[in-house]
């Protein structure tokens, strides 16, 4: 009897574990690798290596335009240095684009398929919309369906290049605790709230003159409420998207609840409270709906939503979303969607999740996203901010010398507790949760964007790369000595990121 396919795994899984008559999955077919396998190579190398250090020092790329020795290249656990060493080609945005809608139209040519496509036109409950239209994922090669479930035992048989088929999870809305009470330093600290101050943002303001001019983000989330006196005309792109993907015409800016308006405060806003509240007030926000309030979202929305940044062209992604996974196997939903974000020069931030120590959440856990724990004023990890050693198992682009692939997440922390920022409405609320925490990063990389030349000087992965290891490499270490589950590397520190690429030639 021949061994089972990772492909015919998945539909085992999902067969036992999903009992309905129809199952809402994701398709993704095999890129073909190319480019991206490098890019995946020296990014694993990195991973591997961070296993081993002692600083977060060691993250740190070299200085502008030094070629990398003998020595630099076998001891760094810089991504940024091995990824040099592989010297690919950094492919333009409309290319990967091409050749990710390229490896998704065999699937779109079979015969169950576009008798599921058929049926999709159709709602799938009471009260979702009708569509006609086909969602294609460009950046995870991938297509949601709606399959029955012979359908889905033969799919992966008649189409020889998918690589893999996942449930379209259902994501809730993250869990959020309102701060009613606040320690004696948040209150007596009356400029800013106490997470910019403590990541050093308003000396980043001081000392270079920035506040993340000309730098757009994107954010992912439940909306964002565009009226807020902090968040006025700070909105320079807006998408909503339903359940399987799919655009809606006719949306307009809003909230589906407050989360997102209380991230994009954070990341953008401005000092209507009487203390300034974000971390970039200066840059704009490419803001996407794809968790609809209580009702949550799916993978499906996220990944449209990621697609749709990636093609606004926005210098870095925030996810402050994601669903609780109980194995600690990484699951490669992601995975692809985010490494075609990297390889267009644009890093995801993402929160790690709220179910404390010894879980994670994904797309936080995925080995590429630049995931963010949580921590309070005094500089402890938050109690419910996640954490563990991930494991990938069996992967076709990895070199076999490296599976089983253990990694750390986070990768770093940021102020997470009482976070005080904008709702809608026109109000303000302290609340607490990696979902406040992944802000301050996004935040801070658009500040080290704006202070320095990194966006002339370095493209595609290169540029990505970079950015991730300036954060990392200059934070604030904490906890063990190395990359640990509660802190990651350590607490991030922008003020120090900025210095070190300035003092490199960035």
């Amino acid at each position: 009897m021949s061994e089972r396919t990772p492909v015919e795994r998945q539909v085992e899984r999902i067969l036992d574990e999903r009992p309905e008559r129809e199952v809402e999955v994701i398709v993704q077919m095999d890129s073909g690798r190319g480019n991206l396998e490098k890019l995946e190579l020296a990014a694993t190398e990195g991973l591997h290596r961070r296993r081993f250090s002692q600083s977060p020092r060691e993250l740190l790329p070299l200085p502008y335009q030094q070629r990398p020795s003998k020595q630099d290249k076998q001891e760094t656990a810089s991504t940024s240095v091995l990824f040099a060493k592989a010297a690919t080609e950094t492919r333009a945005l409309a290319r990967i684009q091409r050749l990710g809608l390229k490896t998704i139209h065999p699937l779109l040519q079979n015969g169950i398929v576009r008798e599921a496509l058929a049926r999709m036109a159709e709602p799938a409950r009471k009260g979702a919309p009708a569509t006609d239209k086909v969602s294609q994922f460009w950046t995870s090669r991938s297509v949601p369906l709606r399959l029955k479930r012979d359908e889905l035992r033969e799919l992966w048989r008649e189409v020889e290049t998918i690589r893999a088929i996942h449930v379209n999870r259902r994501l809730s809305l993250p869990p959020l605790q309102e701060t009613r009470q606040h320690p004696k330093e948040i209150e007596d600290l009356l400029v800013s709230t106490w997470g910019i101050e403590k990541i050093r943002a308003l000396s980043v303001w001081g000392a270079h003159g920035i506040r993340g001019k000309s730098v757009t983000i994107g954010l992912l989330d439940t909306g964002v409420d565009p009226s807020h006196p902090d968040l006025k005309d700070k909105i320079s792109h807006w998408a909503e998207f339903d359940s399987l993907g799919n655009l809606l015409p006719d949306s307009k800016p809003h909230d589906s609840s407050e989360h997102g308006t209380h991230c994009a405060g954070t990341l953008v806003g401005g000092k209507e409270s009487g203390r300034y509240i974000g971390v970039a007030p200066e840059a704009r926000l490419a803001a996407a709906l794809v968790l609809d309030g209580e009702e949550g979202g799916t993978d499906a929305q996220v990944l449209a939503g990621i697609d749709w940044a990636v093609e606004t062209k926005v210098d870095v992604i925030n996810l402050s979303l994601g669903g609780w996974v109980l194995d600690p196997e990484t699951p490669p939903t992601y995975t692809e969607a985010i490494l075609s974000c990297v390889a267009s020069g644009i890093p995801v931030v993402a929160a790690i999740g709220n179910e404390g120590q010894q879980t994670t959440g994904s797309p936080g856990n995925d080995q590429f996203a630049l995931s963010v724990g949580a921590t309070d004023p005094q500089d402890r990890a938050a109690a419910f901010s996640g954490g563990r050693t991930m494991v990938l198992l069996e992967c076709d682009y990895i070199d076999p010398k490296y599976l089983p692939l253990l990694y750390s997440k986070p990768d770093l922390s940021a102020p997470g507790v009482a976070i005080y920022s904008s709702v809608p409405r026109g109000g303000w609320k302290a609340m607490s949760g990696t979902s406040m925490a992944s802000p301050h990063v996004a935040g801070a990389i658009a500040l080290l964007l704006s202070a320095t030349s990194i966006r002339k000087k370095e493209s595609g992965a290169h540029r990505a790369f970079l950015i991730s290891d300036l954060i990392t490499g200059s934070v604030e270490d904490l906890g063990e000595s190395g990359q640990d589950h509660r802190y990651g590397f350590g607490r991030l520190d922008v003020l120090r990121a900025v210095d070190f690429a300035r003092e490199r030639g960035y």
